[in-house]
Parts: C-alpha cells; sequence; structure tokens
C-alpha cells in the first residue's frame, strides 16, 4: 500500500516521535509504515488521517493486486 505519510509529517513540521506520541504508537511503528514493512490497523489509519484533518485515502492509497496472499 502506498502512502502519503512521509510527506504529511514533513508538511506539519513533525517528527516521527511527534507524529507516534499524536496517534498513540511508538516512533518504531511510525518507521515501519513509513518503510512500507507495515500496514496500520483501520483504527490506527484512522487515527493518521484524523491528526492530519484528512480522510484515510487521502493519506493511504490502496492498489488493486497489492495485498498480500
Amino acid at each position: 500500500m502506498k502512502h502519503r505519510l512521509k510527506e504529511l509529517r514533513a508538511e506539519n513540521g513533525w517528527t516521527q516521535e511527534n507524529l507516534s506520541e499524536k496517534v498513540g504508537v511508538s516512533r518504531q511503528t511510525i518507521i515501519s509504515i513509513e518503510s512500507g514493512r507495515y500496514n496500520p490497523s483501520l483504527e490506527l489509519a484512522y487515527k493518521i488521517a484524523k491528526v492530519f484533518r484528512c480522510r484515510i485515502e487521502d493519506v493511504f492509497i490502496f492498489e488493486e493486486g497489492s495485498e498480500k496472499s
């Protein structure tokens, strides 16, 4: 799944640590999402979108055929 997490974080001047505190996860979780090693739960995706004041689909871009088997 593609995302704009790093881009949105930079636009807001936030570090990975800042974002992790805002959504209530570890910095390692943010690192894993940004590097593509982890897809967030729906609840976490919602929290992330909410702190950026946008819709989930404005942060995370689902691509057909990209889901893991």
